[in-house]
Formats: structure tokens, C-alpha cells, sequence
């Protein structure tokens, strides 16, 4: 059984995290009474480290998201500039047939004479 590659990058940055905080914890006792400074050194100890070990479990995690993704069917209708792009279609159909003189008078058209 494969694990799905979100949950091992998951798993892999909790412990880049957990385990050293763990050991500043049981091997330094000055950070049992500053706790939030353990918790900070932890945390860069452990960005450090998924920056410098975890960039495959990164990557195949970003790959399985975007295949999910794409494979996935665009049900939210239409998009905006689908929209727009028929309401000018639209405007431009009805700039034309007023040119045509169905709205024009002595050859200009209706909507300069209000103007």
C-alpha cells in the first residue's frame, strides 16, 4: 500500500519539527523554562531541514495536487471572461445592426443624437 505522497511530506515536516524540540528539550534544561524559545530554534532547525532533505516528498506531494487537480472536471460554470467575451460579442452584434440603418437617421447614428 502506497501512502499518498501529501501525508508522508506531512509526517516528514512534523518530525523536523517534533524532534528537535524534543532533544532541546531533554538535553538542554535551560529550555524547559524557556519553552518558546525551544519552540522557536525547533522550528528553524526544522525549516532548515525540509529545505535541505525534503524537496522530493515536496515535489511528488505539488505533483499528486496538480494531477488531482486537472483531473478533476471544471463544473463551476462559466468563467468571467467567458462572460464578458459574449456580452461584447453581443454589443458588437447590436452595433452592427443599428449601422445597418435599422436605427439610424440621415446617417447618423441614434445613441450620438442623444448625446
Amino acid at each position: 500500500m502506497k501512502l499518498p505522497p501529501l501525508l508522508v511530506y506531512s509526517v516528514l515536516r512534523l518530525l523536523a519539527f517534533l524532534v528537535p524540540l524534543g532533544i532541546l528539550w531533554f538535553f538542554f534544561p535551560i529550555f524547559r523554562e524557556f519553552w518558546w524559545l525551544a519552540a522557536l530554534f525547533a522550528a528553524l532547525i526544522g525549516i532548515s531541514i525540509s529545505l535541505l532533505f525534503l524537496r522530493a516528498p515536496l515535489s511528488d506531494a505539488s505533483r499528486a495536487m496538480y494531477e488531482r487537480r486537472a483531473a478533476k472536471p471544471d463544473t463551476a460554470g462559466p468563467t468571467d471572461e467567458a462572460i464578458e467575451d459574449a456580452e461584447n460579442d453581443a454589443d458588437s452584434e447590436n452595433d452592427v445592426d443599428a449601422e445597418d440603418g435599422a436605427g439610424s437617421q440621415n446617417g447618423a447614428d441614434s445613441r450620438h443624437d442623444a448625446a
